[in-house]
């Protein structure tokens, strides 16, 4: 997977475009990018019938992703990732008593590396123009949430055991609320771009 861009994301619409002003910039944008992530995971909306509410951490990954492209992506998500192994609250279920790389090791560690993977594969796509299409950008949700998904029931497979009901687990008590994740970043994105372009008209 090439980080070679056909089209513009929608980061690099706005501001400088080159020399330090261009860096001040992407730095601005990644501690923005960070700050939201960490705000994002600790929003948690009630889902019936789910036992889980939703959390906003994986809308935040994906558009951050498809917004950034893949290098100022991962940046920021890498960024996001040292922050929480230092020890501070910034993940969904991180807290004073459970954080840093104890709290990464867990069951939510392989979550953890979907992030990162799912933030490089947005920005790729979009990178491809999906982020201007709502079906387009629907499928990019599709395949970062597997991204996600994937390293996350591997790593809770093999660190609880394949005996146990990791499907239960880690994965359907998840879908409805990804679902409404993806249909509501769906329509964002390409909008916005649509309102980009009427601006420049």
């Amino acid at each position: 997977m090439q980080l070679t861009a056909s089209h513009s994301v929608l980061a690099e619409l706005f501001g400088p475009r080159a020399g330090a002003a261009r860096l001040a910039k992407q730095a601005v944008l990644v501690v923005l990018g960070i700050t939201l992530l960490a705000v994002a995971a600790k929003i948690k909306v009630p889902m019936w019938p789910s036992p889980v509410p939703i959390t906003m951490g994986t809308f935040a990954v994906l558009t951050i992703g498809a917004a950034y492209g893949a290098r100022l992506g991962l940046a920021t998500i890498i960024g996001y990732m040292l922050i929480g192994a230092l020890g501070y609250d910034v993940f969904a279920g991180s807290s004073a008593e459970a954080a840093g790389l104890t709290y990464m090791m867990g069951g939510t560690g392989g979550y953890l590396l979907g992030y990162v993977l799912a933030t490089v594969t947005l920005g790729v796509l979009a990178a491809r123009g999906w982020d201007r299409s709502v079906m387009l950008m629907a499928l990019a949700m599709l395949i970062g949430s597997a991204m996600i998904y994937v390293p996350g029931l591997l790593w809770l497979g093999q660190l609880y055991g394949w005996d146990k009901p990791i499907l239960a687990w880690g994965l359907t008590p998840f879908l409805i609320g990804d679902a409404l994740k993806l249909v509501l970043a769906a329509l964002i994105l390409p909008a916005v771009w649509k309102l980009v372009g009427d601006a420049r008209r």
